[in-house]
């Protein structure tokens, strides 16, 4: 079968906007919970999240998102890494969930912001022992000769917080907040008219809704 024979139906289910939440947050927390229960997604809090650089090429990976509310949208890294230095250049950012087995997508613009120190120490001293070692051990982003000069940079700080118990917050990791602009849901709909909603502020900083042609 080539490539463009690969097709299939979207009838799983639709979106109206007598179902809409009118705050767009409520209506992730919705659906992020839908995902959760669902119990189809091996990664629900998977996001695709794309920074633009400084030479003005786009970037994008997929982070872990730790904590929303109607504040924002919470992951952590290595502040040296290349997404956070392009974040701290380039507040703006989008980031992306794709729950295909639900046929839903959810896409949010919006600025980052570094977190507070505080929030971030309670983060790390939450996070496995191995988690909080390859944080010491992995300079994110830079380039290494090996697998093996991996596994011994992380051996080393291993033997280093031997006999340490609470191993510190390394000064270069932590969170990222990113406060929302603009939300769009995505619901997959028969015959690709598929249903599609954002979400703006107005002049009053209010959420106002508007439905797309798919």
């Amino acid at each position: 079968m080539s490539i463009n024979e690969i097709r299939r139906e979207y009838d799983r289910n639709s979106l109206h906007e007598d179902c809409l939440h009118s705050d767009p947050h409520e209506q992730f927390s919705l659906w992020f919970d839908a995902a959760v229960a669902s119990g189809e997604l091996i990664d629900p809090t998977a996001m695709l999240l794309a920074t633009c650089h400084a030479d003005q090429t786009i970037s994008q990976r997929i982070v872990l998102l730790k904590h929303a509310s109607s504040q924002g949208y919470v992951f952590y890294t290595n502040y040296n890494s290349h997404k956070a230095q392009a974040l701290l250049q380039h507040p703006q950012c989008n980031i992306h969930f794709a729950w295909h087995v639900l046929e839903r997508q959810i896409s949010i613009a919006g600025l980052a912001e570094q977190l507070h120190e505080q929030d971030s120490d309670r983060y790390f001293a939450s996070r496995p022992r191995a988690s909080q070692i390859a944080a010491w051990a992995s300079a994110q982003s830079e380039p290494i000769a090996d697998r093996l000069t991996l596994d011994t940079q992380y051996d080393q700080t291993e033997q280093r917080f031997a006999n340490v118990e609470h191993i510190p917050r390394p000064p270069h990791w932590g969170g990222f907040i990113i406060k929302p602009t603009h939300y769009e849901f995505w619901q997959g709909a028969k015959s690709r008219l598929h249903d599609r909603y954002t979400y703006s502020r107005n002049a009053q900083g209010e959420w106002q809704q508007q439905r797309l042609q798919p």
